[in-house]
């Protein structure tokens, strides 16, 4: 099986074919979700501000619980006759430091162009900073602000700037199912208007090295108790030029009769990986964004692939606002066998998942909004 690579070793590859848009890994579900494992980067310190959360409470609490440093941005006078702006979605700035590196990244871009940009320009955000860009998945709360973002910025953006995404399965069409039981387009990543813009994407469904400093997990099996709650739908194919590919898959592909048929399936999110980091020897920070795989599974997948076994903190989205209470208690059951020491849930975690965890976990849940910094060092 290949090994996971690292963007230089991307990079030299990808000179000598004379393209970066290429797909690294293997494109059989269950062979990429096979055992693998690499040598995570060991980063000395990681900061991560959510740019776009799904609300902004000026009240919350500024307690500094122990092992992390917490910023919060209160009172929108802060900013003059701005202010944050929050929406159903999430973006977050990722910083990482290593002896004398320092690598900048977003992860995800929120629904709109609009609030990414106010957001970024009000926390001093510089995208002509960023590394690398990073999207978990494609739905259109996740990337729905990226190419407005792009459009706007890019000029002054790194050259070879890339985007790290999962397989294509990225550029499917997503769409949601309508009370009278039709369809309704829930977005969809141009490939076009990435090479337009001249971003260079990644897509692998096996973990990769993220600029030297973070790692992603790739496919996440689903081994636990957990299953995808009820979201989004997806459609395979191509029309008009937009959509996944299905034959750049070759004849290895992980489709089935269901999905190739062209019209919606219930979307499993196979594309749909966590950013992660190893923080000194205190653990990994694992970044779900949304988690439809689900938590537990990503835990057990980014422990699988390292070796390490200690989790200094589980951040993002965990996909259980839809979560039936029966099903929470078995989740936050299985939570409680792993060695974690922060809880930090974010976007669609749901207020059912935050009250249980209120009750179960208290020591370690932080609560987060819009502008909230978080920073943990080895």
């Amino acid at each position: 099986m290949p090994s996971p690579i690292g963007r230089r070793s991307f990079m030299r590859s990808a000179a000598a074919t004379g393209s970066f848009l290429a797909c690294y890994g293997v494109m059989d579900r269950a062979n990429a979700a096979m055992p693998v494992h690499i040598t995570p980067p060991v980063v000395d310190t990681l900061t991560i501000q959510a740019v776009i959360d799904n609300s902004h409470d000026i009240f919350i609490s500024k307690d500094q619980p122990p092992g992390v440093g917490v910023q919060r941005v209160g009172s929108p006078a802060a900013f003059g006759d701005k202010t944050l702006e929050s929406q159903w979605g999430l973006s977050l700035h990722l910083v990482s430091t290593k002896a004398n590196e320092t690598r900048r990244y977003l992860l995800d871009f929120g629904f709109t162009p609009d609030v990414l940009t106010n957001n970024l320009k009000l926390l001093k955000i510089d995208p002509n900073s960023l590394d690398a860009l990073i999207l978990s998945h494609a739905h259109i709360d996740h990337m729905g602000g990226l190419v407005g973002f792009l459009k706007a910025n890019r000029t002054g953006m790194h050259d070879n700037i890339m985007l790290y995404t999962g397989g294509e399965d990225t550029f499917c069409r997503r769409e949601q199912q309508q009370a009278d039981g039709s369809f309704a387009p829930y977005g969809v990543l141009d490939r076009r208007e990435l090479k337009a813009l001249n971003v260079q994407p990644i897509l692998s469904e096996l973990p990769i090295i993220i600029e030297d400093h973070a790692f992603t997990t790739g496919i996440i099996p689903r081994t636990s108790i957990e299953h995808v709650l009820p979201n989004t739908f997806v459609v395979y194919g191509e029309k008009d030029g937009v959509g996944c590919d299905t034959f750049k898959y070759d004849e290895d592909h992980h489709f089935t009769a269901d999905e190739l048929s062209g019209n919606p399936v219930p979307d499993q999110h196979w594309h749909e990986h966590a950013t992660c980091f190893q923080v000194g020897d205190r653990g990994l920070v694992v970044i779900t964004s949304c988690g439809h795989a689900g938590i537990i599974n990503t835990l057990q997948r980014a422990r699988e692939i390292t070796g390490i076994e200690k989790i200094l903190a589980l951040c993002g989205g965990f996909h259980l606002a839809p979560a039936s209470q029966p099903y929470l208690e078995s989740i936050m059951t299985e939570l409680s066998k792993f060695d974690i020491e922060h809880l930090i849930p974010m976007h669609c975690s749901g207020s059912n998942f935050v009250e249980t965890a209120k009750r179960e976990m208290p020591e370690k849940l932080i609560l987060c909004t819009t502008g909230s910094k978080f920073t943990f060092t080895a």
